[in-house]
């Protein structure tokens, strides 16, 4: 199994996990390795120090932090959004429709999402409905590899 770090062209940094180095180059020539984030497929591979254990004493190496800390913080993202993914209803278009709905008792509560334009947004916000704009890659609408 290699595991690699990895950047997209809107310098997001992940890792990707392969069986092979060959699986990795066959994967990235058929454009196939996605960004989790964002979806793009140009991908970079960033230098990485082999994990070797030399010694049972030896200390175990430090993740390099600028790109440790940046993946910690996409996959605390990417979690919480899956989790607003798994709770609530997709109602698409009928967003803003469904939100008044709800919120004046016509429908039970429920959490709900989907679309709606700015103009819709503020309008909700004018009555007293809570909204909040949550980008969804589309990578996170279908399975992640």
């Amino acid at each position: 199994m290699k595991v690699l770090n990895l950047r997209c062209g809107q310098q997001h940094a992940y890792e990707g996990w392969f069986a092979s180095e060959e699986d990795f180059v066959s994967q990235q020539g058929r454009g196939i390795v996605a960004c989790p984030l964002c979806g793009d497929t140009e991908t970079v591979r960033l230098p990485s120090a082999p994990r070797l254990k030399v010694s049972r004493h030896a200390a175990p190496a430090e993740p390099a932090r600028e790109v440790g800390t940046e993946m910690t913080l996409q996959s605390q993202w990417l979690r919480a959004v899956r989790q607003v993914i798994n709770s609530t209803e997709d109602v698409g278009e009928r967003f803003p429709e469904e939100a008044r709905r709800i919120h004046y008792g016509e429908v039970e509560e429920r959490g709900i999402r989907g679309r709606a334009t700015r103009e819709d947004a503020d309008a909700l916000r004018e009555e007293g409905i809570e909204v909040m704009a949550l980008p969804i890659p589309a990578a996170v609408k279908g399975p992640v590899q």
